[in-house]
């Protein structure tokens, strides 16, 4: 299927987390959407990878998505190889979107951060002619990084108030890994839980644009307005 976006994360949950809403909100507006996990997520402390796939089926239902794959590379050895290149650009090719949502490059888990590098040059190896991969050439004219949960200056930060439920129902499908965490067990402190987190992250990037919810986006080119007259949020 060819798609308009395509979300690459290294983990089951990843894309949900950190830009659930904002592929949501994509699937709102019309367009085709797709995510493609490069592992199974088997070194999760909770949950197995049986668990995590029907988990992540589940929650691609609740987001709209058209399609969702994975690449079986070893969880927490992703790496930027040539071979797992070729496996992402083949994917790339198959399914042309022309938007590619990817990992801010840098990340506390090594998998996050590989996933942004392996995934940068797939799309650009991707769209070479003579490259000797499956399928017809072809780059997504558009890469944007999820940066949400990073202190860095943003590039955008798209409106995500009238999806952030149904994100959250997206999380949630991960019953492994939040729902029987174990009791007390604080892993996003100050925040009690994952919902918590999100949610105070959410409501953080939205008072910036004056919305109730938002996640941001990092690009590494500069952004062009066409009307100035119609750029959004006031300044006074």
């Amino acid at each position: 299927m060819k798609l308009d976006a395509l979300a690459i994360a290294a983990h089951r949950d990843d894309v949900e987390i950190v830009c659930g809403g904002t592929v949501i909100k994509l699937a709102d507006l019309g367009y085709k959407v797709g995510i493609i996990d490069l592992t199974q997520g088997e070194m999760g402390t909770l949950g197995s990878k049986e668990q995590r796939e029907k988990e992540a089926l589940n929650a691609a239902k609740v987001m709209g998505v058209k399609i969702r794959e994975n690449l079986m590379l070893p969880d927490s050895k992703v790496e930027p190889t040539w071979e797992n290149k070729l496996k992402l650009v083949r994917l790339i090719r198959k399914h042309k979107p022309r938007l590619a949502i990817l990992p801010y490059w840098t990340q506390r888990h090594p998998d996050h951060a590989n996933c942004s590098k392996l995934a940068y040059d797939a799309c650009y190896l991707s769209g070479l002619a003579k490259l000797d991969a499956p399928g017809e050439p072809h780059r997504p004219s558009k890469i944007i990084y999820n940066s949400s949960f990073h202190q860095i200056q943003h590039s955008f930060i798209v409106d995500i108030t009238d999806q952030f439920e149904r994100k959250k129902k997206a999380v949630a499908c991960y019953k492994s890994q939040f729902q029987e965490m174990t009791s007390g067990k604080v892993v996003f402190p100050p925040a009690g839980d994952i919902f918590e987190f999100m949610e105070i992250t959410a409501r953080h990037y939205g008072y910036l644009i004056r919305k109730k919810y938002g996640e941001a986006f990092v690009t590494k080119e500069m952004m062009e307005i066409d009307d100035p007259m119609k750029i959004p949020v006031s300044s006074i």
